[in-house]
């Protein structure tokens, strides 16, 4: 039998077949998964997520997320990047994240790298949302068989390779897509799922980030934060989601 790749919940609403199964993972389908964000804090938080998934299940990772969010000071960049021998330590004896040293330095490395960008760009969404895929890259339907040949693109490709240059880390180029599905810079929701309308309203509305903020950035105007219907605009640098 063919596999679409779509199931039919019991509330008769068709999703992608990932999704099929554990309730959090379904939320988070539904709420989260494709939808566009351009806030430094969360897509800070998703890409070192994506790097400590390595290995392992995101739904492993989407159950740790909260103590994770404890552990790594709600993912703010300043003060992530701040720490220490004495916080790596600590973080190695917490039970509730994933305790990898080469990952927890990481996250503490980026994010001193990240700062480096919003500095540079004027948020790190303005950075990353570069790397938005054009449509011609893009297959013209999204099914099952096309997503199991997309572990990878060309933008994640360059992504990964520029955020190395950089001096990043645990940003490979695989992981790198994971992100970009994640945070909205592609919609892989099926074609058929009932999520992917929602998705594509909510990135036709979004006002893509651009470097313009740079300037206020150095004259010490801090970039607030709304809520639209498009996603989550840029904070600058972190403090809150």
């Amino acid at each position: 039998m063919n596999d679409d790749g779509l199931r039919r919940g019991a509330d008769r609403k068709t999703r992608c077949w990932w999704s099929d199964g554990a309730e959090d993972y379904r939320a988070y389908h539904d709420l989260e998964w494709g939808r566009p964000v351009v806030d430094d804090v969360r897509l800070f938080e998703k890409l070192c997520l994506e790097g400590f998934q390595a290995g392992l299940s995101w739904l492993t990772i989407l159950r740790k997320r909260e103590a994770f969010r404890r552990a790594f000071a709600g993912f703010d960049l300043e003060r992530v990047a701040r720490f220490g021998a004495r916080d790596v330590k600590r973080l190695l004896g917490d039970a509730g994240i994933v305790r990898h040293r080469g990952k927890i330095e990481s996250t503490i490395n980026n994010a001193r790298r990240a700062l480096e960008l919003a500095d540079e760009h004027g948020s790190l969404a303005a950075y990353v949302w570069r790397y938005e895929p054009g449509p011609r890259t893009r297959p013209a339907r999204i099914t099952k068989a096309a997503l199991m040949t997309m572990s990878r693109s060309p933008e994640s490709i360059a992504l990964s390779k520029d955020l190395k240059k950089r001096g990043w880390t645990f940003v490979g180029p695989t992981t790198v897509y994971a992100f970009m599905q994640a945070m909205g810079l592609v919609d892989d929701h099926l074609d058929g799922c009932t999520i992917r309308r929602d998705v594509e309203r909510a990135r036709k509305a979004l006002v893509r980030p651009s470097a313009s903020a740079a300037g206020e950035r150095a004259s010490g105007v801090l970039v607030g934060v709304t809520e639209t219907p498009g996603g989550w605009r840029g904070r600058g640098r972190g403090r809150g989601r």
